[in-house]
């Protein structure tokens, strides 16, 4: 997560990066959706593959992952499943989700600044967590 301060100089501007924020979020949403449907298919013929070579070597599959790698605060997963690949999607999905309705919600936010007439000499000051705004300072410069 990355705060930031921007300036901007009208309310105008902030709109216009909400806009193109929102449509790069939707896009990367979509993008990972489809990748989530593909990886999804594949993930359940896995696990019936799974499931049917158990049965027939009568052993019950071990939810353990010796595969699995820990360095510092990365996980990493050696030879990765469609199971880990949905898994990483997913939460791709509902990160994009979120930021999505955030971005929302500050748009509809904006909506004050149409009752701004002139705003000739003030800047606006914005601290934006990952590009989205949480707080505006009005400067009168």
């Amino acid at each position: 997560m990355v705060v930031e301060i921007k300036e901007y100089q009208s309310a105008e501007k902030i709109t216009e990066a909400l806009e193109d924020e929102i449509t790069q979020t939707k896009s990367t949403l979509g993008e990972y959706l489809r990748r989530l449907d593909e990886i999804r298919s594949l993930a359940e013929r896995s696990k019936k593959v799974r499931e049917v070579v158990s049965k027939l070597a009568g052993k019950k599959a071990t939810q353990s992952n010796p595969g699995e790698i820990v360095v510092g605060d990365l996980n990493v997963i050696l030879d990765a499943t469609p199971f880990h690949e949905l898994t990483a999607i997913e939460e791709a999905v509902r990160s994009q989700q979120d930021r999505l309705l955030k971005l929302q919600k500050a748009y509809e936010a904006m909506k004050w600044t149409d009752q701004i007439g002139d705003t000739e000499g003030l800047k606006y000051m914005v601290l934006e967590d990952d590009s989205v705004p949480t707080q505006i300072l009005l400067k009168i410069s």
